[in-house]
């Protein structure tokens, strides 16, 4: 059983940095699909962005491209989203979530069987 933990999250001003980090306390996340989903208060989930087991394709929620970049760790069998030039718009509980096998809708929340706890990103001045 894949068992998911963020870390990272934080408060910062608007156009500040923050880097997300999931691993899993059982289990390598290197055969994995990694999404990072986000919700904001009274909003449903957005998927954010999404990396393949190889790292070699990833995808991006438009409003984030250019300023997120997720990345893979395979030593540590971890899996990052660095976030720079943050918006106010990037508040919320960050989530990251796993499954063996890549989909192209891949921002179906349901799709995805295991989930971290979440963690809070707040951007305000």
């Amino acid at each position: 059983q894949l068992q998911l933990v963020e870390s990272g999250g934080g408060r910062v001003q608007p156009g500040g940095s923050l880097r997300l980090s999931c691993e899993s306390s059982s289990l390598s996340l290197n055969s994995y699909v990694v999404v990072w989903f986000r919700q904001a208060p009274g909003r449903d989930y957005q998927g954010v962005a999404v990396i393949n087991v190889s790292g070699g394709l990833k995808q991006y929620l438009e409003s984030v491209k250019g300023r997120f970049t997720v990345s893979r760790d395979k030593d540590k069998g971890t899996v990052s989203l660095q976030m720079d030039a943050l918006e106010t718009e990037d508040t919320g509980v960050y989530y990251c979530a796993a499954h063996p096998t890549y989909i192209s809708a891949w921002a179906i929340r349901t799709y995805y069987p295991y989930w971290g706890q979440g963690t809070q990103v707040t951007v305000s001045s």
